[in-house]
C-alpha cells in the first residue's frame, strides 16, 4: 500500500487511456474551510473505489473531476486535458452524481434518449436503447421517472452517464437505494466496464461495497488521501486488527462463559442489551461463532461490529503501514 507520488502526465493513446485521471497537489477550499487537503493522486483504466467517511471530500473530488468545480491550488485532468471550463470532457467522461438529476415528468426512455441527443449521437434510439438494457431498465423504460424508487432512479441515471460509450466515468454513492440484487447486477456491469479498459472511479463510504467491485482504493479522511494500492493488502490489515462486537443471544451469560478463554477472543462484557466481545481475529471469530452457539444450543439474535466506522478503521490502517500517510 503506498501513497501515489507526482509524476509527469501521460496522454490518452488510441488503444486506451493511459492516466485517465491524473490529481497533482490539489487543494479546494471554501472560505477558512478546507475541503480537499493536497491530494495527488492517479486514476487509471480498471475500478478505483474512493473510499472514506460522509465529510471526507469524497464528492468535492468528484466535482472537481467532472469540471463543476475549479481545484484552489494543483492541477487536475481528464485524458489528459483540465476539466474546468472544458465541456469537451464529456466527449469521454460519463457522470452519476448522488443526487438526483433528472426530469421526473419524463419517462426514463425520454430522459435517457435525451442525454444522447445532447451528445449529438448519430442514432439517439439506439443508444438509449442500448444503454438502458445494460442496465437492466427495459421493463420500466416507459414509465414515468416520478413513479420509480430510489433504487431504479440511480440505474436509470447510470444508463444517461453510458449512452455515450464513455472511456471514463464517475460515479457518486452509486448503490445508494439500491435492493441487493440490483446492486449485485451494478457491481458486475461495473467490474466489466472496468475490465473492458475503462476507467472507473466511483465513491462509496461502505467498505463490502469497495471490496467487491474495486482492485484499487483510494482512501480519503478528513480531506486528505490517507491510503492508497491494491485493496487486498489494505483488508489484510483491517481484518488483523482488533474488533468489537456486539452480540443479543438467547442465552448472553452461557455464551460469554464458552466464550472465555478461547484463543481469537481478548475480553468479554455483559452489558444491558448483549454481549460485547473484543476478538483479536475478526476472520476467526466469525467463522466459529455460530458453530460455537449452536453447540452449546444458543440461539443467535444479533451479531454486529461496534468499531466499523471509517475513521477507526483507517486510524488504524495508518498507523499500522509505514508506507500511508
Amino acid at each position: 500500500m503506498t501513497t501515489p507520488n507526482p509524476a509527469p502526465p501521460r496522454p490518452a493513446t488510441s488503444a486506451g487511456l493511459a492516466d485517465a485521471i491524473e490529481l497533482r497537489n490539489v487543494s479546494r477550499w471554501y472560505g477558512n474551510v478546507v475541503a480537499v487537503n493536497d491530494i495527488t493522486m492517479t486514476i487509471s483504466p480498471g475500478v478505483t473505489g474512493l473510499l472514506g467517511p460522509n465529510g471526507a471530500g469524497k464528492s468535492t473530488i468528484l466535482h472537481m473531476i467532472a469540471g463543476f468545480l475549479a481545484p484552489s491550488r494543483g492541477e487536475l485532468t481528464v485524458a489528459g486535458r483540465p476539466s474546468w471550463r472544458n465541456p469537451q470532457v464529456y466527449e469521454t467522461l460519463g457522470l452519476v452524481p448522488e443526487r438526483d438529476s433528472v426530469y421526473a415528468f419524463l419517462t426514463g426512455e425520454q430522459f435517457v434518449r435525451s442525454t444522447a441527443r445532447l451528445h449529438r449521437l448519430p442514432d439517439p434510439d439506439a443508444a438509449a436503447r442500448r444503454a438502458i438494457d445494460m442496465t437492466e431498465m427495459a421493463d420500466a423504460a416507459g414509465r414515468k421517472i416520478s413513479t420509480y424508487s430510489k433504487g431504479m432512479r440511480q440505474r436509470i441515471k447510470v444508463a444517461a452517464a453510458l449512452v455515450h460509450d464513455p472511456r471514463i466515468l464517475l460515479l457518486d454513492e452509486p448503490f445508494n437505494g439500491m435492493d441487493p440484487r440490483q446492486r449485485l447486477h451494478m457491481m458486475d456491469l461495473l467490474g466489466k466496464l472496468g475490465a473492458e479498459g475503462r476507467a472507473i472511479l466511483f465513491s462509496s463510504h461502505i467498505l463490502e461495497e469497495v471490496e467487491r467491485v474495486a482492485s484499487t482504493i483510494q482512501v480519503m479522511v478528513a480531506g486528505r488521501l490517507a491510503a492508497s494500492g491494491d485493496f487486498r493488502e489494505i483488508r489484510r490489515l483491517m481484518t488483523s486488527r482488533p474488533h468489537v462486537f456486539s452480540l443479543r443471544t438467547s442465552d448472553d451469560r452461557r455464551l460469554a462463559a464458552a466464550l472465555m478463554g478461547r484463543p481469537d477472543v481478548a475480553a468479554v462484557e455483559l452489558t444491558g442489551k448483549g454481549l460485547s466481545v473484543r476478538t483479536t481475529d475478526y476472520g476467526a471469530f466469525t467463522r466459529q461463532i455460530a458453530v460455537l452457539a449452536r453447540a452449546e444450543g444458543i440461539r443467535l439474535r444479533e451479531l454486529q461490529p461496534t468499531d466499523e466506522s471509517l475513521e477507526s478503521v483507517f486510524g488504524y490502517l495508518i498507523g499500522a503501514s509505514p508506507n500511508a500517510s
